[in-house]
């Protein structure tokens, strides 16, 4: 498979590298003045992230990690404080550089580090994950969680670059593979419509490796080896999703309107993870939200009944949820009135007018999201 390189331009601009076997360059996007690294890992990347530090420590470079726990309990005050505890302890400067090595919580968690420390500190990512890979790594948004909700806490800090290894994927288990391609369907729906072609050209591939147990979308011990002829549709769509996410950020770092768009889905999926305790995988809450959001489209007279049932085929025919359970709409709500893109008592959605064509809605009337809810809690 050819190494690619997806440029992501602006006022600070820098490289996704996608290809097999790039985690072994990682060093090379490290700035001259670098003299220590943090590897920022949970424990499954213990083995990945020693040699990554043998690799900085063969530069000459000092290279310390900070093992962390695993998905969104690593993103925790408790947690950053103890990463600026080994910071500190190792004496890292401003011209040192963090690492983050793993899924998108890690890299989330790293990034925040990296902002946070001596007022920003470089920051490289290394996302082993699918869903990492085409969203969380890629586009400088960082934070951690609180106990009133997802991403409240965090900053926009840029990466020096981001390496995304495909043989990570290799491995993957297979939830985080179908939840990670929650993702990638996202940026067919808001702008690439070529994506979603290919996800149904391909369904049947994409969809062998879906969770075998049947929930819905929630953690739990699976395992799976990736069907090879599912490596190269996979490169094109990974590749396809990381430019829409690239030209978007470019454009719009700091999400005055554009870089809104990358949130379909997303103001109903954080309502889900808050209220399941995080339990859900993400690319699986979003799933629900498109849906979700593409009811308020067509009640709002944007979207058709045949799009609306496009995004259930799409999305159900991989394996990801598009239903989720009744009788909790007074949690739901009260967790999307905490939204970052909520404004005042205001709440504010990403629909569709149109595949490819997403738009704003502000303060839809109530009685349109109870009657959303219903629909994909029927």
């Amino acid at each position: 498979m050819t190494e690619r390189a997806v440029h992501v331009g602006g006022e600070h601009p820098y490289d996704v590298m996608v290809g097999e076997g790039v985690v072994a360059r990682v060093a090379d996007s490290l700035g001259e003045d670098v003299e220590r690294v943090l590897v920022v890992h949970s424990a499954p990347m213990a083995a990945a992230a020693e040699r990554l530090t043998e690799a900085i420590r063969a530069r000459g470079l000092t290279a310390v990690t900070a093992e962390v726990p695993d998905a969104e309990a690593g993103k925790t005050a408790e947690v950053m404080a103890f990463c600026w505890k080994v910071l500190g302890q190792s004496e890292f400067t401003r011209s040192d550089a963090v690492i983050g090595l793993g899924g998108g919580a890690i890299t989330d968690l790293a990034g925040f580090v990296a902002a946070s420390w001596l007022r920003g500190i470089q920051v490289v990512q290394v996302p082993t994950t699918l869903l990492a890979m085409v969203d969380a790594a890629v586009g400088g948004k960082t934070g951690i969680n609180t106990a009133e909700g997802k991403n409240l806490v965090g900053a926009f800090h840029v990466p020096q670059a981001v390496w995304c290894d495909t043989d990570f994927l290799r491995t993957l288990p297979r939830h985080d593979l179908v939840a990670g391609l929650g993702e990638v369907v996202k940026a067919g729906f808001i702008r690439d419509l070529e994506i979603l072609d290919i996800v149904e050209d391909n369904v049947a591939l994409l969809a062998a490796a879906a969770p075998q147990q049947g929930d819905r979308g929630a953690e739990g011990a699976d395992s799976g080896v990736l069907d090879e002829a599912a490596i190269p549709v996979l490169d094109e769509l990974m590749t396809r999703a990381i430019q829409v996410k690239a030209d978007v950020v470019s454009a719009d770092l700091r999400e005055s309107f554009l870089r809104e768009i990358l949130n379909y889905g997303h103001t109903f999926a954080h309502a889900i993870e808050y209220t399941e305790r995080y339990a859900w995988r993400h690319g699986a809450a979003v799933s629900v939200g498109m849906v979700y959001a593409a009811e308020l489209a067509r009640m709002s007279g944007k979207l058709s009944d045949d799009e609306v049932a496009r995004h259930r085929g799409v999305l159900g025919g991989l394996g990801l949820p598009t239903t989720y359970a009744p009788g909790r709409w007074e949690q739901l709500y009260t967790a999307m009135r905490r939204d970052k893109k909520t404004r005042g008592a205001m709440l504010r959605f990403v629909i569709l007018a149109g595949l490819g064509n997403p738009v704003r809605l502000e303060g839809p009337d109530p009685a349109m999201l109870v009657a959303a809810y219903d629909a994909i809690s029927a």
